[in-house]
């Protein structure tokens, strides 16, 4: 349990401490070295050649150059080189260690058969007199911290420290989420074949425990679906021969009876045809839904397709008194399944004539985009539908009877269907409330270049 945080808190703990170790590793071996060349100096140069240059300043400009030259100085040097006046104190006011100031009084009064500190004394012009003494007790954690060039290598050490384990503990995080990700999507898409948990390795973690469960839920989820549409494929196929004997049984009655019961045999053969209908539009919504191909793609005249659509709908607008406009843009051709496009835009203009009111407009308009895409827009001038339902009228079986008149009829699958026959060629299909009242249908097609035969 809480494996995950467990390799966090390890993982932060790792970085401190080989940041530690580094720094403190660096910060040791740049004291030492700098105390060691410090002393090596002192040896080796001599008092001319190392005074030279401090008594250049003084020369020069007097207390004032030895002045710029410590402050100079002591800006870029780890190790401190005071100043001092006989009292012991620094030119600079700086904090003189024991050590300082025992080698100031070696320097100025050696022991009897002791050498004398080999430290040399500074004059200026009037007289006065500093000595050059090396605080190498001065070369301190503090006074490395606050010189930004001395400890440029530490920041760069702890940056590429802090850095590298941070981009190995993002790696380790992010890969698997990415992984998840990719999945969720193509789940969404409908496509539940994908597995993300055998892709992880040897790897034990929550993400992987999420990983497992994903790839169960999607084999449930799709187990479910198959499951439903085989359902709905059989019962589909099993209604329809009851039904065709069913009708010729009504045939039949009809024979016998005669005018007697008319009215009755009506109403069964209404309510059968009805059915079948039905049937048909679930077995419809079945193939769109499954993916399944069911046409030859060939080029066609979209505007002319529309037209036919719009003039075999216009007898059932006529009998509810309503006008039909359709304004098309000259010779739209497009390729796909002519048959489906038909089904998908023929659900639609029916949906709008069912439910437009009387006397009033449907408008059809077909236009090209400049990007080649096309665009058909169908609109009503009725209630409209709740914005709530706008997105959810295309699911199947979805029916807006509060906004809409419930003796209309029709079996909430239209949509349905034309939105699965759009998405098919690649395209989306939207609807919206016009401002001034009525339900506006937008299908858009992408543009395609016609596959030579």
């Amino acid at each position: 349990m809480y494996r995950l945080f467990w390799k966090l808190f390890f993982s932060f703990w790792l970085a401190l401490l080989l940041f530690a170790g580094g720094a403190i590793f660096a910060v040791s071996s740049y004291l030492e070295h700098a105390n060691a060349r410090q002393e090596s100096r002192i040896r080796d140069e001599g008092f001319e050649g190392r005074l030279a240059d401090v008594q250049m300043a003084a020369d020069r400009d007097g207390k004032r150059g030895l002045l710029a030259w410590a402050q100079e100085t002591d800006e870029e040097q780890l190790v401190p080189f005071l100043l001092l006046d006989q009292d012991a104190r620094d030119i600079l006011g700086r904090d003189v260690s024991s050590r300082a100031i025992a080698r100031l009084q070696r320097t100025l009064n050696p022991r009897e058969g002791q050498q004398p500190e080999r430290r040399a004394a500074v004059f200026l012009p009037d007289g006065q007199r500093y000595w050059l003494i090396p605080d190498l007790d001065g070369a301190t954690l503090s006074r490395l911290v606050s010189r930004p060039k001395v400890i440029a290598l530490q920041l760069i050490l702890a940056t590429f420290i802090g850095g590298a384990v941070c981009f190995a503990l993002a790696w380790y995080l992010i890969s698997p989420i990415e992984r998840l990700r990719k999945a969720a999507l193509l789940y969404g898409s409908g496509d539940f074949k994908n597995r993300v948990g055998p892709t992880l390795g040897r790897r034990r973690d929550e993400i992987v425990d999420l990983a497992f469960a994903m790839d169960a839920m999607a084999e449930q989820i799709d187990a479910l679906i198959q499951s439903q549409h085989t359902l709905l494929r059989d019962v589909s196929h099993e209604l329809r021969t009851p039904l065709a004997r069913a009708q010729a049984a009504a045939g039949v009655a009809r024979q016998q009876t005669g005018d007697a019961a008319g009215p009755e045999l009506d109403r069964i053969e209404q309510e059968m045809d009805r059915l079948n209908e039905l049937i048909g539009q679930i077995l419809s919504y079945y193939r769109l839904d499954s993916s399944q191909r069911l046409g030859q793609t060939q080029l066609f005249r979209l505007d002319e397709t529309i037209r036919e659509i719009v003039e075999e709908n216009r007898p059932a607008a006529a009998e509810k008194q309503c006008e039909i406009e359709f304004s098309p843009a000259p010779e739209v051709s497009f390729p796909g399944d002519e048959a489906l496009i038909y089904s998908a835009l023929a659900n639609i203009v029916q949906n709008t004539v069912r439910y437009s009111p009387s006397h009033s407009r449907i408008q059809v308009g077909l236009e090209r985009s400049g990007d080649g895409s096309l665009k058909v827009d169908i609109s009503d001038a009725g209630p409209g539908v709740d914005p709530d339902l706008l997105e959810r009228i295309f699911e199947p079986f979805v029916r807006v009877d509060a906004a809409r008149s419930k003796d209309t009829g029709g079996f909430g699958l239209g949509l349905a269907i034309a939105k699965r026959a759009i998405e098919y060629h690649g395209g989306s299909i939207v609807a919206r409330n016009r401002k001034t009242g009525g339900l506006v249908v937008t299908l858009q097609l992408p543009a395609k270049r016609p596959q030579p035969e």
